[in-house]
């Protein structure tokens, strides 16, 4: 008897141990990304945002909302299927020709979820994207719905500016990053993403970090504000060692904001105060949860903040391909258009790839969004 106890306790420790070995393996995987090093760590640091030891949001920002546990989060997640619904049919979406746009078109064409394209006064911009097929570092898993990938890498011109939001898996694709380099001239992103720039083969002088409110121009008639957002950032086991931003970018003839993930919060109206009014604002509206409140926001709330922005238009985006938050796939857009045209907010909602004209100043829906509404 005692012997096979021996036995069951050495398999046991094997098993563990293969485990251990195994999670190592996975977590040392270079999509993982980078940890700060000594020497940036110090760099990040001297951020005011940076306190007791990681990147902290303004105001104090739970990840879960009170008297909600991560029990009953992954029960309702794993186990309350109807509520996060799936597209019945392969989503409809529209090919753009962006190889061979005129060079004076003001143009933005989505991907899904927070993935797009810009060309506004003759520069080109990519924000969060995501082509790889799914918002995961395990492939089965978190997959993109049907019609919502048929763009690659291969589809884009030279991208003079990416913005890279903050870390996470549905905003930072390392197979989507990789494949871009050569096409890429400047990335900008927060404090620490610049890390996973540098460790997957990016060269130095074309990363460029900031922090909230940091202000750089790279060529005439073109700044990027880093702005803030409320929300956390973290590839592996240990968060918030990068700084999460939105962004306020100015042309030769517009004012864009590019918001990142973030809860509704005080800095939406500050922001508009500070850097606004917009002419245009890329707002998150979808993966939110009342179990998570704070860190994402509701569709009214993010009409709330295009007006606290100053915005004359808003595009919703954060839906449409990947199922992150417990709500159905579509209801996103119904609410926030609802809300929209209640309070009179214009704004487009397009296709997955329809180019949409940067200039317009008229409210416009696609067809098929009016028809599921």
């Amino acid at each position: 008897m005692a012997k096979k106890l021996k036995m069951i306790g050495i398999s046991i420790g094997i098993i563990i141990l293969a485990l251990v070995i195994l999670t190592g393996c996975f977590l040392a995987h270079p999509k993982m990304g980078k940890l700060p090093s000594k020497e940036t760590l110090a760099r990040l640091q001297k951020s005011p945002q940076f306190r007791d030891g990681s990147f902290q949001n303004t105001h104090n920002t739970p990840d879960l909302t009170e008297g909600v546990s991560y029990y009953q989060v992954l029960k309702e997640f794993l186990f309350v299927k109807k509520i996060r619904n799936t597209p019945s049919d392969s989503l409809p979406s529209k090919r753009t020709d962006l190889l061979h746009l005129n060079a004076n078109e003001d143009v933005f064409v989505w991907f899904g979820h927070s993935s797009y394209f810009m060309q506004v006064d003759g520069k080109t911009m990519l924000v969060d994207p995501v082509f790889s097929g799914n918002a995961s570092p395990v492939k089965f898993t978190t997959k993109s719905y049907k019609g919502a990938d048929m763009y690659h890498v291969e589809d884009f011109p030279n991208i003079e500016y990416l913005f890279i939001s903050h870390d996470h898996w549905d905003h930072l694709d390392y197979e989507t990053i990789l494949k871009l380099k050569s096409k890429v001239k400047h990335v900008i992103c927060g404090l620490g993403v610049g890390e996973h720039f540098r460790y997957w083969g990016y060269d130095s002088s074309m990363v460029h970090e900031l922090d909230w409110h940091d202000n750089i121009q790279l060529e005439n008639d073109f700044s990027i504000t880093a702005t803030p957002a409320r929300h956390f950032s973290g590839r592996g086991l240990k968060r918030n060692m990068s700084l999460w931003v939105s962004f306020a970018i100015k042309t030769k003839n517009h004012n864009l904001y590019i918001g990142g993930d973030s809860g509704y919060d005080t800095h939406f109206k500050e922001i508009g105060e500070k850097y606004g009014p917009f002419d245009l604002a890329v707002l998150e509206c979808g993966q939110y949860d009342k179990s998570w409140k704070y860190i994402h926001m509701m569709p009214e709330e993010v009409v709330q903040a295009g007006f606290n922005l100053k915005a004359s238009k808003v595009i919703p985006v954060h839906w449409s391909k990947f199922s992150l938050g417990n709500h159905p796939w579509d209801e996103p857009i119904i609410r926030y258009t609802t809300e929209a045209e209640k309070l009179k907010q214009t704004y487009f909602a397009p296709f997955i790839g329809e180019k949409i004209n940067v200039n317009d100043s008229v409210t416009y829906k696609s067809n098929y969004w009016v028809s599921i509404k």
